[in-house]
């Protein structure tokens, strides 16, 4: 080959580099998952994210198909906790052996897009399409890849969990985004290995995981905490995005999910349920270490893609 033909090819290879650098830089490690051996006395911080999507589960603890998908799940939210922040929703029917008012309070919003909710188990990523039954899972991680490679901005939050006493305190301590007048930051806390009481039809494990048993939510247009469920304290004493912070009774397994959404208004108006940023502090066992993340397969091929056209142009 010339020495004048070698450039192109050179230029080539810098583009792909330059690519694949590029979409790695918002795809590391967005949750904290500390083993149940750390202490949260001296308080840990999660890392600045935001990128991770939130997947809504709508179960009950009476669901025969709810019960047989649990297992499965609970490996899903070892292996891509970086990747998503995977949440469970327990009706308040009058069956349901849990019912938090926090998970109802949760489910009427999505009510508020629409009304007709399906059966159990039903699945929704960023609240889009209902996703419903044990062989849903397919279209579920199909939504989420789509939707990572799609999410090129997003909010940028972080937040401290610590033990104080008996109870654990989680405050916001950066945010970075649009503070719009129409959302809001919502805390939310789920329970790992909630036991199911003994009398209640369970077809199931003994226990349930992620199960949403607390919420708060403070409106960034006004810095009102216009929600606090479940919880002993929820504040915000200067602003939503400097010192929003939550307080809740001492949990032998739990996560804060922190999320920057639409607040109640905007959804009624723009029938929007997505998230602008999502973020996880996991404090629980893990079966599993963080999977491969197949994400890096649709970058290479756009990056390997794009290193063809330029050489073709050049």
């Amino acid at each position: 080959m010339a020495k004048g033909q070698s450039r192109p090819h050179k230029r080539g290879w810098l583009v792909l580099l330059l690519a694949v650098g590029l979409l790695q830089a918002p795809i590391f490690a967005q949750a904290v998952v500390v083993d149940l051996n750390t202490s949260l006395e001296e308080g840990i911080e999660t890392n600045l994210g935001g990128r991770s999507l939130i997947v809504e589960e709508l179960t009950t603890t009476w669901c025969v198909s709810c019960a047989e998908i649990d297992p499965y799940l609970m490996n899903v939210a070892d292996a891509h906790a970086s990747r998503i922040a995977l949440m469970a929703y327990h009706p308040d029917d009058g069956v349901d052996a849990f019912g938090p008012e926090a998970a109802q309070h949760r489910i009427e919003r999505l009510r508020a897009v629409d009304a007709n909710l399906p059966g159990t188990p039903t699945f929704m990523v960023e609240g889009g399409a209902y996703r419903t039954g044990t062989d849903a899972w397919v279209d579920v991680q199909r939504d989420i890849l789509d939707l990572e490679v799609a999410r090129q901005s997003f909010t940028q939050l972080q937040f401290n969990v610590q033990r104080i006493n008996e109870s654990i305190h989680a405050t916001i301590t950066t945010f970075d985004g649009h503070a719009m007048n129409g959302s809001q930051l919502t805390f939310l806390v789920l329970e790992h290995g909630k036991t199911v009481p003994k009398g209640f039809d369970n077809p199931g494990e003994p226990a349930r995981d992620r199960v949403v048993i607390a919420t708060a939510e403070c409106r960034l247009g006004d810095g009102f905490v216009s929600t606090s469920i479940g919880l002993i304290h929820s504040e915000a004493p200067t602003s939503c995005t400097t010192d929003f912070s939550i307080e809740f009774g001492p949990l032998d397994s739990f996560s804060v999910v922190l999320l920057h959404e639409n607040d109640y208004q905007s959804i009624e108006a723009r029938d929007d349920l997505g998230t602008y940023g999502a973020l996880e502090f996991a404090y629980r066992e893990r079966s599993s270490d963080e999977a491969w993340n197949p994400v890096w397969v649709v970058l290479g091929v756009t990056a390997f893609t794009g290193l063809l056209i330029v050489q073709k142009r050049d």
